[in-house]
């Protein structure tokens, strides 16, 4: 049986241009969470549905999201994607950029704690 899509062929090509369009602050996150650093895998520019998510872990349902002042005029479209994405069983947590470049050792120990209580919810279950 083939497997469902996860987003479309546009969506899939939008997040190819992303990844290579990258900003300083996901660079910066990405050296500090890429090859299973944090002993999760992570995914950049992932598509799910039409969205693409800054940083996903399919297998713990977590997706990280970084925001610069742009995100200040786009609240509602940030909400309704959240929304959406966690109708689908993610976590969404955020981090502006500007905590990333000057406090990665912060946005780090955060996403370990959010690891953490994910972990821990699915062996409640």
């Amino acid at each position: 049986m083939p497997r469902k899509k996860r987003s479309d062929p546009k969506t899939k090509h939008n997040a190819i241009k992303l990844r290579k369009a990258s900003t300083p602050a996901e660079l910066k996150l990405w050296s500090r969470i890429q090859n299973d650093q944090l002993r999760v895998t992570f995914r950049r520019q992932h598509a799910v549905g039409n969205y693409i998510p800054d940083f996903c872990s399919p297998k713990v349902k977590l997706i990280i999201e970084l925001d610069g002042s742009q995100h200040l005029e786009q609240e509602e479209y940030d909400e309704e994607r959240a929304k959406y994405l966690e109708s689908l069983g993610y976590k969404v947590i955020r981090f502006w950029n500007n905590d990333v470049v000057k406090d990665i050792e912060g946005v780090i120990l955060a996403i370990l704690h959010v690891i953490e209580d994910v972990n821990k919810d699915e062996e409640e279950i």
